[in-house]
C-alpha cells in the first residue's frame, strides 16, 4: 500500500531546505570583487520559523557558499546549515544524524537536477513550481508558487496542515 501525501507530511519531522532557488529566485548578484548577495523572501523565513516553533526540525543543504546564508540562518535561528557540499546526497546522512532523524522522516524541498539524488531518499520530496522538470516529476509534491517567491512557506504550511498544527500557529497572531 502506498503512502497518501498527506500521510507522509504527517511523519516529518526534519525539513531540509535547497537556497539558491528555493529561498531564492535562483539568481546570483555578485560585485566586482565576487562578493554575494541573494534576496530571501521574509513571509518563507516566517514558514520556517513557524515550522521549527511547531516542533518540526529545519535545515538547509546547499551547493554553494555564502556568508549571505549563514547570516540569514542565524536570523531565523537555524542551526543544521550545510554549505558547499555539491554531492548532496554525501552530505545527506551527516544532517540526519545531527537532528536525530531518518530519511524516513525527513522531507526536502529542491529545484534543480544536483537535488535528485536526495529527493529520492527521503519520505517526502518537494519541488518548487519553477524547478527543472525532471525534479518537478520525482517529487511528491510540487508547490504552486516559485522558487523565492513563497514556495518555501507554501511547503511549512503544507506540513503544518498535515500534522494539525497550522490554525493554531496562525490563532497566535490574532491575538
Amino acid at each position: 500500500m502506498t503512502d497518501t501525501l498527506t500521510e507522509r507530511a504527517r511523519r516529518v519531522r526534519f525539513v531540509i531546505f535547497d537556497v539558491d532557488g528555493v529561498l531564492t529566485d535562483g539568481s546570483l548578484f555578485l560585485d566586482d570583487d565576487g562578493r554575494q548577495y541573494k534576496a530571501f523572501n521574509s513571509k518563507d523565513g516566517q514558514g520556517m520559523r513557524m515550522l521549527a516553533d511547531s516542533g518540526v526540525q529545519v535545515g538547509i543543504l546547499t551547493g554553494r557558499r555564502s556568508g549571505v546564508v549563514e547570516h540569514r540562518m542565524q536570523d531565523l535561528g537555524i542551526r543544521l546549515v550545510v554549505q558547499g557540499r555539491r554531492d548532496k546526497l554525501e552530505a545527506l546522512d551527516g544532517l540526519l544524524t545531527d537532528a536525530g532523524v531518518s530519511a524516513e522522516e525527513t522531507a526536502y524541498v529542491g529545484d534543480d537536477v544536483v537535488d535528485l539524488p536526495v529527493m529520492r531518499r527521503v519520505a517526502l520530496a518537494i519541488a518548487v513550481a519553477d524547478a527543472h522538470a525532471l525534479v518537478r516529476e520525482h517529487a511528491h509534491y510540487v508547490t504552486r508558487q516559485p522558487g523565492g517567491r513563497g514556495a518555501a512557506r507554501e511547503a511549512c504550511e503544507f506540513i503544518m496542515e498535515a500534522q494539525g498544527t497550522l490554525q493554531a500557529a496562525l490563532t497566535t497572531y490574532l491575538g
